[in-house]
């Protein structure tokens, strides 16, 4: 935080008119950026197209830049207590008032733009004003290590919060569900599902990426093999989809020690290339292999698991019982997804538990070790060798089950699901939450994944929210949201431990 408050106050201090006029020349560059993207939108007719203005948006969102811009001046110039408060009652006062009266849809996007605006001022008012408190009081924080101590600090708060917590957020999880059934809110199910499948995906990822240290690209591979296994191990010997779950996850792990011997000797770039290229084979593979995949048709019918027997069906034949017809209930498909809600949950929360497990056992330090230094690793006799391999067996293993339950939910599953762009999301979602960080992941997984989806009402602004919320993270935590984690081991009962990243 000193470092914060030491940049703040090595700029030179600005008079009002000369903030103002910084403003407007920050407000003219964005109307020069925005104007090809906001100024004009092409509309379809028919056979014919014509070119629809939208000027009203762009010197809105204009004007709501300039403002912006004039109170980070402010900030700097020594008012960042008073725009803290404003700015964070603002934004807390307007979620308050979104969740008991939404607002119209043609005002969605003015006000979600404002609003993330505003809460970006709070967050950089508060940044500040903290920092110049800690300098005010003498507190030597300074720069440790070369990282700046307020992402340190960040991170041990999230770990407090987390052990007290995650009691709270674990029978959150758990009733949700109830609460979506009850308000007929089955969009909030589906965004759950969806969220807790890549935080399964980043969780695994994590273990190759931010614990070992190697960069794959090709994690899509794994994901992919688990799908198609229990695919046609369901369809074509009709196994069910407990049987066939751990199947996918050593199907998947085989893989991983399979991609993990040709790469023994590389690292950083040639690794990564490496590991796209096997993704890519992969999925050629798939579209190529009609016989066993079904080639670009896909596969289809994949059946979906059951509830102890229970089939989710309006009607079941002679002698059988159905999910509703047990439980004396009205037949709704919403009865299937929360039944796929609780077991992406608790799929996700066995890689949690797993992962935590395994990194405080030798293998999970020697994975750090690699991670450090992989010449320091060598020389004080860890096998590189079978550190990498286990490595990428066990983040395949995670990738493989997370493949299985997506093609059970989607009922069919084909080689365009499992391109490069979801190997990118994964990976930008390890890197964002911060590497080695399990709540980072989380955190990471529900601003990029159910981020874009909670915007989805804004239609064409949809993307350029996504965008813009990439663009604060950059510019707040450039080196991940929790680029902190507790350290696995300490010395003299944890007096003395090093703080790992």
């Amino acid at each position: 935080m000193v470092a914060v408050a030491q940049q703040t106050a090595a700029r030179p201090a600005m008079s009002l008119p000369a903030m103002v006029k910084d403003a407007a020349i920050f407000a003219a560059v964005a109307f020069t950026l925005a104007l090809p993207l906001l100024g004009f939108r092409i509309q379809d007719k028919g056979s014919t197209s014509f070119i629809e203005t939208r000027f009203g948006d762009l010197f809105y969102a204009v004007l709501v830049l300039f403002i912006a811009k004039l109170l980070m001046s402010l900030i700097n110039a020594g008012l960042a207590r008073p725009i803290a408060l404003v700015t964070g009652v603002l934004s807390l006062g307007w979620i308050v008032v979104a969740l008991v009266n939404p607002v119209a849809p043609q005002y969605q996007v003015h006000t979600w733009f404002t609003w993330l605006v505003v809460a970006s001022v709070a967050i950089r008012a508060w940044v500040v004003w903290r920092a110049e408190a800690t300098a005010a009081r003498g507190v030597v924080a300074g720069v440790i290590g070369g990282q700046d101590s307020h992402g340190t600090q960040i991170g041990h708060l999230v770990a407090r919060l987390g052990r007290q917590l995650g009691p709270v957020f674990f029978l959150i999880a758990l009733v949700m569900p109830f609460y979506a059934y009850f308000a007929d809110d089955k969009r909030l199910v589906d965004l759950g599902v969806l969220i807790f499948t890549y935080i399964m995906l980043g969780w695994g990822l994590n273990v190759v990426v931010g614990l070992a240290g190697l960069l794959d690209l090709g994690y899509v591979a794994f994901y992919a093999v688990g799908a198609y296994t229990y695919a046609v191990f369901s369809v074509k010997l009709g196994l069910n989809f407990w049987e066939t779950l751990p199947v996918a996850g050593l199907m998947a792990a085989s893989f991983g020690v399979l991609l993990g011997f040709p790469v023994l000797r590389l690292r950083g770039d040639y690794l990564a290339i490496v590991t796209l290229g096997f993704g890519e084979i992969i999925r050629i593979i798939l579209l190529n292999w009609a016989e066993l995949a079904g080639g670009a048709q896909g596969i289809g019918g994949i059946p979906r698991p059951s509830f102890f027997g229970l089939q989710f069906a309006p009607s079941a034949p002679e002698g059988q019982t159905t999910f509703a017809q047990f439980f004396n209930l009205d037949y709704s498909p919403f009865h299937r997804q929360m039944w796929l809600y609780y077991i992406i949950l608790l799929l996700a929360l066995i890689t949690n538990w797993f992962t935590l497990r395994v990194r405080k056992l030798p293998i999970g330090r020697a994975w750090e070790a690699l991670r450090e230094d992989e010449t320091a690793c060598r020389a004080l006799g860890i096998n590189p060798t079978n550190t990498k391999l286990t490595a990428f067996a066990i983040g395949a293993m995670f990738g493989g089950f997370a493949g299985s339950f997506f093609a059970t939910r989607q009922g069919f599953i084909s080689p365009e699901s499992f391109n490069f762009l979801e190997s990118a999301i994964i990976l930008a979602i390890v890197v964002l939450g911060g590497m080695g960080s399990q709540i980072g992941v989380v955190i990471a997984t529900i601003v990029l994944i159910g981020g874009p989806e909670w915007f989805r009402d804004l239609e064409l602004y949809r993307m350029l929210a996504f965008g813009g919320l990439m663009v604060l993270i950059m510019i707040w935590r450039p080196q991940g949201l929790l680029a902190h984690r507790e350290p696995t081991i300490t010395m003299n009962g944890g007096r003395a431990g090093a703080r790992a990243k």
